[in-house]
């Protein structure tokens, strides 16, 4: 059957790469499905960069439900799923790769094609996509007519790959800008960036809860330890944090050496205000939980204060960062630097304690590091 590639080249060009890549591995299987090419599977990877996830995946198959895309996690080229399989040839060798499943499999067919055959696919065909940058990706497609794919049916695959390939290019470039601005800004932030706040001296005032942490002794131990040893510290530290701070609706806004600088967002209202405070407490005390599960070999402080700041864009005319300034997070930084000297785990400013309403014991009166007036420190009580 000789096939007009035109009608489907149309709808992909137009219609289906506007709704995202599955909605177009969707209706691209339901299109050759309708017009009488009796597939059984269409599937579209691409390799990503991402500090968790080394691929997507997006997956039709005939008669199955509703299938969203999913991912490969980071060490993919040592899975047994992928070493020796056809995503690997083809990935490696930017060829087409063509297996027809009607004929007996052999050990050396990999195991991928030995569950598609018992599932009645009868021929399988992977095609390169090829983008301006990076690995690319690849249209896989199975077919279950008896006869397997026809030289024409090869040849329509080929036509549409070659515009499905931009369009997927183009979907794994903004997925990248996705991953690295929420990567390395936070998803609240890193959103902002992608919405187009990204000009120098765009600025908003915000109010919020800040909560600064930092380990202690990190001076000694990067003295009495090796380089590695300290790193693997600093990062299983971080991690404590984030997984308290996320868990509280918190984002971490900057890793500082071995500190970590998060907000609680506040609307100002006094139930926003109540709430901020309140989740960077939680968090504090949470991480200290986490801590003493994962056996966090070093000790550290967290000190939280609530105020205006400035939240936006500053830097040089090529060179600009997204970040908070202001007194109130001079604060917080002042008041964690007591921790230490106090000999508390978590310290709260006075209007923390006053707004969050919670069950605190004053630890002392303190002239914090730029202020004129001395303020009360408050521990919570049960951290």
């Amino acid at each position: 059957m000789a096939w007009n590639a035109e009608p489907h080249l149309n709808w992909i060009l137009t219609h289906g790469r506007m709704k995202g890549l599955q909605v177009l591995v969707d209706g691209l299987g339901l299109r050759l499905r309708d017009e009488g090419m009796a597939l059984m599977r269409v599937r579209l990877g691409m390799r990503t960069t991402h500090p968790l996830t080394a691929a997507l995946s997006f997956l039709w198959e005939h008669g199955g439900g509703p299938i969203v895309q999913f991912t490969a996690p980071q060490g993919l080229e040592t899975r047994s799923s992928y070493v020796g399989s056809p995503m690997e040839y083809i990935g490696q060798t930017r060829k087409p790769f063509r297996r027809s499943l009607r004929e007996p499999l052999g050990p050396e067919d990999h195991v991928v094609l030995h569950e598609l055959q018992r599932r009645g696919g009868t021929d399988y065909y992977g095609v390169p996509l090829d983008f301006v940058e990076g690995a690319g990706g690849i249209l896989m497609l199975v077919s279950e007519d008896p006869e397997g794919f026809t030289e024409d049916d090869i040849v329509l695959i080929d036509t549409l790959a070659t515009a499905i390939a931009p369009i997927a290019e183009a979907h794994g470039n903004f997925h990248l800008a996705t991953a690295i601005a929420q990567s390395y800004l936070g998803p609240r932030t890193g959103q902002r960036v992608l919405d187009g706040q990204i000009t120098r001296g765009d600025i908003e005032q915000n109010e919020a809860a800040i909560l600064f942490s930092d380990i202690r002794g990190w001076t000694a131990l990067n003295t009495t330890q090796s380089a590695e040893h300290a790193l693997d510290v600093a990062n299983r530290y971080f991690e404590v944090m984030s997984d308290a701070i996320d868990n509280n609706e918190g984002e971490i806004l900057k890793f500082l050496g071995d500190g970590v600088l998060a907000l609680f967002p506040s609307d100002g209202t006094d139930a926003g205000q109540v709430k901020a405070c309140r989740q960077a407490i939680s968090a504090a005390h949470a991480a200290l939980g986490i801590a003493k599960l994962a056996d966090l070999p070093v000790p550290f402080g967290t000190g939280i204060h609530y105020g205006a700041l400035l939240y936006g864009n500053v830097g040089a005319r090529e060179r600009i960062d997204f970040t908070v300034l202001g007194q109130s997070v001079n604060i917080a930084s002042r008041v964690e630097a007591f921790c230490g000297r106090l000999d508390e785990p978590v310290l709260i400013s006075a209007p923390v304690a006053r707004i969050a309403g919670v069950a605190t014991r004053h630890v002392g009166t303190e002239v914090l590091k730029g202020m004129d007036a001395p303020m009360a420190l408050h521990a919570p009580i049960g951290i």
